[in-house]
């Protein structure tokens, strides 16, 4: 029996955020050894003269895509791991494509459910939302005891704020539409950083409508990493370290 070859790490960053934001996390994986590829999805490339009408169905396929390309098949499914809003497009990937993805790696975000929306108020005439003032994003992404910025220092923020491109909101005002029961079967894990583990799994026993979707899921763990809501800038060597486990995980659970 030949040995198990590790999957492909394919690394998805949130709202405003392209591959640029896992440059830390990749260093640290390669340390280990891991192959990993992180993906700028459509819309969020400032070079993109017509990135403004990007859509929701683009970035799935853009993710679809980037698994194809790492040379995803049945038999070597990859490691997807999604940050914050890029949960949206990889809940649809994980819908049309489940069979390419081994394990997810949810960082300070979690799967959703059919039919959510974004932002279903933004007015329209708005065509994009820009990287809000930290004050005011901290507030927003603040969502447990922990200050969303945590662990960014200046130089942190002042890239953040230097490289963030608008979100466009076409993709913002989609609509998610989920009909494979397969993508539930896919294993995740949650890394828990604005809201402590207990918390999440709690709120997933009292049927909290934000766990919907991860307590459908069929194989979950959820594990701390105390940090801000960007542990790729605060945390990228421990959140290295989890990615890692996830990886070593589905290598030994990958079909022979």
């Amino acid at each position: 029996m030949s040995t198990p070859q590790p999957p492909v790490i394919i690394l998805v960053a949130g709202h405003w955020l392209g591959a640029w934001a896992w440059d830390a996390v990749i260093a640290a994986l390669s340390r280990r050894h891991d192959v990993a590829v992180a993906l700028t999805l459509p819309g969020l490339d400032p070079d993109d003269p017509a990135r403004l009408t990007r859509t929701l169905d683009d970035q799935a396929a853009a993710i679809i895509g980037g698994m194809e390309a790492a040379g995803a098949t049945r038999e070597r499914p990859v490691v997807l791991v999604g940050h914050s809003g890029a949960n949206a497009p990889i809940c649809v990937a994980m819908d049309r494509r489940p069979e390419l993805i081994a394990h997810v790696v949810w960082v300070d975000t979690g799967p959703v459910g059919d039919g959510m929306v974004v932002e279903p108020d933004l007015p329209a005439d708005v065509l994009e939302v820009g990287l809000p003032a930290f004050d005011v994003l901290g507030a927003q992404a603040s969502l447990g005891e922990v200050d969303a910025l945590d662990g960014l220092d200046e130089a942190a923020l002042e890239r953040f704020r230097r490289r963030a491109a608008s979100e466009p909101a076409s993709v913002l005002r989609a609509a998610l539409a989920l009909r494979n029961e397969a993508r539930r079967h896919v294993p995740s894990t949650m890394v828990c950083c604005s809201i402590p583990a207990a918390q999440i799994l709690e709120w997933v026993r009292s049927g909290h409508p934000w766990m919907r979707e991860l307590a459908a899921t069929r194989t979950f763990t959820v594990t701390d990493l105390p940090t801000g809501h960007w542990p790729m800038w605060s945390r990228p060597e421990a959140l290295a370290r989890i990615i890692h486990e996830a990886a070593e995980v589905a290598t030994h659970a990958a079909p022979a």
